[in-house]
């Protein structure tokens, strides 16, 4: 999810986030410039290089600077989220390479410890550029194939939700709780897409350690607390009407998207970047400890656009489609031995050594999957 992670002592975290950091991007911000637009952030600044681009594909190399671990943001008009990179530690430096066809005034956003709106910049983008899409049949073919992966999983979403929230309001615990992993692994294959949608990935998916001054705990992890934690509460049912109509919001919203090719390859290492920083911690369900049920859909999402994406891979660079397979087989591999019955063993039965393996699964898979974009914008 974009709001704040917290920060985590785990053994193996370090190199974990380390190797999670180094994304691809290409060498050029967009045609004709002379290379990326360098971002240094700080714990109070947010200094990019230029403030205009060609329209394009636009690579940032975000440097912090700061102590606070970042994130850096292009937003479109609306707080529309064009591209995002995560998880940016002290000292690291990210790439990130966004589609930004037409011209137009954008937002930069650097955020600090991951908080709030963050430091703004204004960001002009000049001139016009043929989306990739549209000049390759195979990129279209891919962003068309990646469209329907996103309408079966909204579509499953709108359902599970409805009936998840209906066991809710029923008082039926035993039977929300049964519902509520299986419920949530929909909404995690898709995670980026909903992300694009301001408010909405925060409604729906806000964690307690997250929330900021002022917000309001809603969403899925709110029940959770409620089922797991405190008991179902006056307001209980309530909530689970707010789920229900953002959930619906949500997808209405990703019918009408147009997703790019960058943005499937940019996508397939956010999931990774999310099980990086909230399954592998145990951080994400901190309640119910379903968090492999939300490891095996980021990494099923993260499939699915790769899958999407193969043909143009294949033909670019087949030794990176067969590095990404194999370390996709070896993250599955730990997965499956941890499942039991139709789901998986809570994550507080897992050994350390058992989280260290994914770690180091993890890192390995994440490392090739970095490159995934800059391969696309060739």
């Amino acid at each position: 999810m974009t709001l704040p992670k917290r920060l985590f002592a785990l053994a193996g975290s370090a190199a974990l986030l380390t190797l999670a950091a180094c994304a691809g991007g290409q060498d050029s911000g967009a045609p004709g410039a002379a290379g990326p637009v360098t971002v240094a952030a700080t714990d109070t600044t947010c200094e990019v290089s230029t403030a205009t681009a060609n329209a394009g594909n636009v690579t940032f190399e975000v440097t912090n600077k700061g102590t606070k671990v970042t994130e850096f943001y292009l937003y479109a008009e609306g707080d529309r989220i064009m591209g995002e990179v995560e998880n940016i530690a002290p000292g690291l430096t990210r790439k990130l390479t966004v589609e930004v066809a037409e011209a137009g005034t954008y937002q930069t956003a650097c955020k600090p410890g991951m908080a709030g709106d963050g430091i703004r910049g204004a960001f002009t983008v000049t001139g016009g550029a043929t989306k990739q899409a549209d000049a390759n049949t195979e990129l279209a073919a891919a962003t068309s194939g990646y469209a329907s992966y996103v309408a079966t999983q909204t579509a499953a979403l709108q359902t599970e939700t409805q009936k998840f929230a209906d066991a809710v309001k029923s008082g039926n615990v035993a039977d929300a709780k049964a519902r509520y992993a299986t419920t949530r692994v929909y909404y995690e294959r898709i995670e980026p897409v909903a992300e694009k949608f301001g408010d909405l990935d925060p409604a729906i998916d806000v964690r307690e350690a997250d929330l900021e001054e002022g917000q309001q705990f809603t969403g899925f992890h709110r029940l959770e607390k409620d089922l797991w934690a405190n008991g179902l509460q006056a307001d209980s049912a309530q909530v689970a009407d707010k789920l229900v109509a953002d959930v619906n919001d949500l997808v209405g919203k990703t019918k009408t998207i147009e997703l790019s090719p960058l943005d499937l390859a940019n996508g397939a290492k956010e999931l990774l970047d999310e099980v990086a920083t909230g399954k592998i911690t145990g951080e994400e369900e901190t309640f119910s400890h379903t968090d492999l049920w939300d490891f095996q859909a980021n990494v099923d999402g993260s499939k699915g656009a790769v899958q999407a994406l193969r043909p143009v891979l294949q033909a670019r660079d087949p030794q990176l489609v067969s590095t990404i397979d194999g370390q996709f087989a070896n993250v599955q591999k730990l997965l499956d031995a941890t499942r039991a019955g139709d789901g998986f063993k809570y994550y507080t039965e897992l050994s350390q050594d058992q989280v260290k393996e994914f770690a180091s699964a993890v890192d390995a898979l994440s490392e090739p999957l970095s490159k995934v974009a800059e391969v696309v914008a060739k």
